[in-house]
């Protein structure tokens, strides 16, 4: 009996397990199902709902009970599963079969999404589509363990509707939110965004992932351990279908000689459909330490394929720990999180989806709970800072939660760099009688090169390694040694060459401009001996030195101090207006040095307007009437007036010679400056020679470098800029670069590096290098001034000596651990010596807060409260009556605010935001760098660029401190 209904339940047996949600229907199973049974499939439940209901299938289509059919279909529609319910009764699956392709896409995006959206604000709006109890344990989950519990939980019952508008709603819904980004990751409805996610992009906004691996597991395996896609030598062709499935093919030589490009110059593996190879045995060969349990620090080129073999690490370290494993890795920069994130997410979704991982960065450890992370996840990938706060904070209490650490580019680990305040921690541990390192995690830190700090010979260059290996408690560097010959076949490196190119021997722009400077200069002089303030001599215009002498005398203006404090304000601010004009002057001086003056007179215009536009007080029309009186001149210096740069005729000769010989180039152009990246773009769009190129721009995301350039990169630009790098129909065959991209951030399919001016230490040097992979690479550095070809020469010598240093090091393991020992012993007893020094108290009484530039008067510090430890909110309302607010150009909440509007002091000095808290409104929040602190008493200033550097006390926030009738800023303002 109903064995055509039990055959047809299996025939669409997908729909009903991806669907319902089997404690939902408890009743009908207590009814029809053994107790025993109906137990086992709740119990499955809490472990996979996909699983429970294939459970409860079986058992259903076992049943010969009379009737138990149509109980099934009234217990579902009971339950308000109308969809499903409807599909059964008619054997018709076309309205579910239509809803699976948002499925499929909510699920590629779940990550990301969960962390965008606001559960409880969606669920006003998906009543719908959501069930009456669903909504309940979405909020009860929110109550008890967060929004990002909530979001996963609220995720998967959108994922599990039966409703066919489901879809519809919910982005009705993150519309009527305003959660834009989460909006924009499903705007792309269609079947082919799905197919766009199954390529990778699958993250907006916060992926900068330039390439994605296939690994599998084979049976035949002996250790169960990472096989990647590894099957082609680098001499081997492989087959190309109509299918498009060998995606990562493409034309690279001479010849049409077929190469899988992106994967194969990162070394991690070729991106194949079968036949699925290990590990590299060079790869495995720098992991084998590792496996041994020891702590270890490998050192490998860059391109090798290091994030594989931390991939291989993870998935060993899981299966031998079990259930004990608690991963922690940790990328530097957020872009290289994003990528680093997305390919771990990538990987174990294919190799082991109950691997449980999730990422944190940036102000995303503001808003989730590291503890709640750390317990629900076995693969945590964070940058470090996230864990430097959650160990001060408490959250974590130490890194005992943890069985293994990897740090990527871990020669950071010096100073005070979050990885060294870390390690730290874990030294402090591991030498302290009580914990003696029993339960410390493995330590694995990854990098190109271990050659840090100054040396002058090989001794210097193994204490400054041995220094290193002593912080990261590593004893083990492992290298390639038996494997040189595989890792030659697919790590290529470039040819260096140098091109000394001569200066400008005359240039009209640069006279007039230091005429400018002169005039300028003089005219501080007649307000203050400006002399005095530095003691830094030999400062010539356009240079570094001036830049520093401009910074020294801003510093001393600030906490300058006259006996008539209304001659001081006029003083300090005409000061400050004639130090910031010269340091936009000396700024527009570098940019001519290396680009043309067009771009800097693009930049300089860019200045004048803006202080036009802002204030324009008389001293600041005097010196803008400086620049418009020889603005005609210099148009005209700048519209071919003189002789083109001599470093940029050299860069387009270099650019035509390499395209001509090779037209399927790709080059990344590395400069200093981001003014200076933005110019050579322009140039190279305008140039006809050149401009088929199509420059990309890769900078940081700092706020710095929008405010005259209009530049500020966010991570959905970047991830623009190398998507087009990256594309095989030629998008962009260049991208210009600052020093975000010489570290960590994939770029593929680079065979010409161009250093233009670009020179730093040895690490830097190697990292710039391994961004040519092809073979037949080139890596040149073009400049006019020797001596910085020299020192880039002097990085080459010093990086053989590190070699030499390195395998001297691992000839003699018993010195090196002497050394260690030594180095941790010594830096302990420092740090217990600085711990045993008396905490500096803070002074009590009153100061008064005047604006840096103008030394008006701003507030008292009596009037400003702290919240949560980093919110500094001024309390005094007739702080609005000396300031002035425009809307803010970003709103968006952190740590419980919300910012609202922007704040400046009349004088146009930026003195922080307007933002909301709970429901209080108009709460000012003020940053410490824009102003100088007064002692009341004693009438001495100081400048603080850090609030955490104040020596006076301030009283935390309590909502008891807002009056009723708090409402200081009039809609109006």
């Amino acid at each position: 009996m109903y064995e055509s209904e039990k055959l047809n339940l299996k025939r669409c047996s997908e729909y009903l397990i991806y669907i319902l949600r089997p404690s939902y229907v408890k009743g009908f199973m207590t009814t029809y199902l053994q107790p025993e049974v109906a137990e086992r499939i709740l119990s499955e439940e809490s472990k996979s709902v996909t699983s429970a209901a294939q459970v409860f299938l079986d058992q259903v289509c076992l049943l010969e009970e009379l009737g138990w059919y149509q109980a099934l279909l009234d217990a579902l529609d009971a339950e308000d599963y109308k969809g499903l319910c409807e599909a059964l009764k008619k054997w018709d699956f076309q309205i579910l079969e239509s809803t699976k392709i948002h499925r499929v896409l909510l699920e590629r995006i779940e990550p990301s999404f969960t962390k965008m959206i606001k559960p409880r604000d969606l669920l006003r709006h998906l009543g719908d589509c959501l069930r009456k109890r669903e909504c309940e344990e979405i909020q009860a989950i929110e109550n008890q363990k967060g929004p990002i519990a909530a979001a996963e939980r609220l995720t998967d019952c959108l994922k599990r509707s039966d409703k066919q508008n489901w879809f519809k709603l919910l982005k009705s819904a993150l519309f009527s939110c305003e959660l834009t980004e989460a909006l924009q990751l499903l705007e792309p409805d269609t079947e082919s965004s799905v197919s766009e996610m199954e390529t990778g992009d699958e993250e907006e906004g916060a992926t900068m992932t330039t390439i994605s691996f296939q690994y599998t597991e084979q049976s035949d395996d002996d250790d169960g351990m990472l096989m990647s896609g590894n099957q082609l030598t680098p001499s081997e062709t492989p087959p190309t279908s109509a299918t498009g499935a060998n995606s990562g093919v493409g034309e690279v030589q001479k010849g049409g000689e077929k190469r899988l490009r992106e994967e194969e110059e990162r070394g991690g593996g070729e991106k194949s459909r079968g036949g699925e190879k290990k590990m590299r045995e060079y790869q495995r060969e720098l992991a084998e330490p590792v496996f041994q349990g020891k702590n270890t620090v490998i050192c490998a080129p860059t391109g090798c394929g290091k994030t594989v073999v931390a991939l291989a690490i993870c998935e060993h370290h899981l299966k031998v720990k079990g259930k004990g494993a608690k991963v922690v890795f940790m990328a530097t920069k957020v872009d290289v999180f994003n990528q680093q994130y997305k390919l771990f997410q990538d990987h174990f979704q294919e190799k082991d989806p109950d691997i449980r991982i999730d990422g944190l960065c940036g102000n995303q450890g503001d808003q989730l709970s590291m503890k709640v992370v750390m317990e629900n996840n076995d693969i945590i990938v964070l940058t470090p800072q996230i864990l430097v706060n959650a160990m001060a904070g408490g959250e974590i209490p130490s890194l005992s939660c943890f069985s293994l650490l990897i740090l990527d580019e871990c020669h950071n680990t010096t100073g005070k760099h979050p990885y060294n305040i870390i390690m730290t921690s874990y030294l402090d541990a591991k030498l302290s009688k009580e914990q003696n390192g029993q339960h410390l995690p493995q330590i694995v830190g990854l990098t190109a090169s271990v050659g840090i700090g100054s040396f002058k010979n090989q001794s210097e260059a193994e204490n400054n390694i041995c220094q290193l290996c002593a912080s990261l408690d590593s004893r083990i560097i492992s290298t390639i040694h038996t494997n040189t010959d595989e890792l030659q076949s697919y790590v290529h490196t470039p040819d260096k060459e140098f091109f000394l190119v001569e200066k400008r021997h005359t240039d009209p722009f640069i006279r007039i401009i230091h005429d400018i400077m002169a005039k300028i200069e003089g005219l501080a002089k007649t307000v203050y001996n400006i002399e005095s303030l530095s003691a830094i001599e030999n400062r010539d215009y356009g240079s570094q030195k001036y830049e520093q002498w401009i910074v020294d005398v801003q510093k001393k203006c600030r906490v300058l101090q006259l006996k008539d404090q209304e001659e001081e304000s006029r003083v300090c601010r005409a000061l400050y207006n004639y130090t910031e004009h010269l340091r936009k002057y000396n700024d527009a001086l570098i940019i001519n040095e290396d680009a043309r003056t067009k771009d800097a007179l693009d930049y300089l215009s860019v200045f004048i307007q803006q202080v036009k536009n802002a204030g324009h007080d008389e001293t600041e029309q005097r010196l803008t009437a400086y620049f418009d009186g020889q603005q005609g001149v210099l148009r005209g210096l700048s519209s071919g007036g003189q002789k083109e740069n001599p470093k940029l005729d050299m860069l387009q000769y270099i650019l035509e010679e390499q395209y001509r010989q090779n037209d399927e180039t790709k080059s990344v152009l590395f400069v200093r400056t981001r003014a200076l990246a933005d110019a050579l773009k322009s140039w190279i769009e305008e140039s006809d020679s050149l401009k088929f190129l199509k420059p990309g721009v890769l900078i940081g995301r700092g706020h710095k470098s929008s405010q005259l350039t209009g530049t500020r990169m966010t991570l959905n630009s970047k991830k623009g800029v190398l998507d087009s790098f990256k594309s095989f129909d030629n998008q962009s065959k260049i991208l210009i670069a600052t020093s975000v991209a010489d570290e960590g951030i994939d770029i593929p399919q680079c065979n010409l590096v161009l250093m233009y001016e670009y020179v730093g230490n040895v690490v830097k040097m190697v990292q710039v290098r391994g961004r040519g992979r092809a073979q037949g690479s080139k890596c040149i550095l073009v400049s006019d001034k020797k001596d910085r070809i020299d020192k880039e020469k002097h990085n080459m010598e010093k990086e053989k000596i590190v070699e030499k240093a390195i395998r001297k090091l691992q000839d003699t393991p018993t010195e090196m651990l002497h050394k260690m020992e030594v180095f941790q012993r010594g830096d302990k007893v420092c740090r217990d010596m600085v711990k045993m020094v008396p905490e500096r108290r803070l002074t009590e009484g009153s100061y008064q807060l005047l604006c840096s530039k103008c030394k008006k008067h701003s507030c008292y510090t009596d009037d400003i409260r702290v919240l949560q430890d980093s919110h500094h909110i001024v309390l005094d309302p007739t702080l609005f009556s000396r300031a002035r607010t425009e809307p803010h150009p970003k709103p968006k909440g952190f740590m419980g605010l919300v910012k609202t509007k922007k704040l400046f002091c009349h004088c146009g000095l930026d003195w922080g935001i307007v933002a909301s808290y709970l429901t209080i409104q108009n709460l000012p929040v003020l940053k410490i760098e824009s102003f100088v602190v007064k002692n009341c008493v004693t009438e001495q200033q100081r400048y603080y660029r850090k609030w955490r550097d104040v020596t006076f006390s301030m009283k935390t926030f309590e909502l008891t401190d807002i009056a009723d009738s708090w409402n200081p800023l009039l809609e109006d303002q």
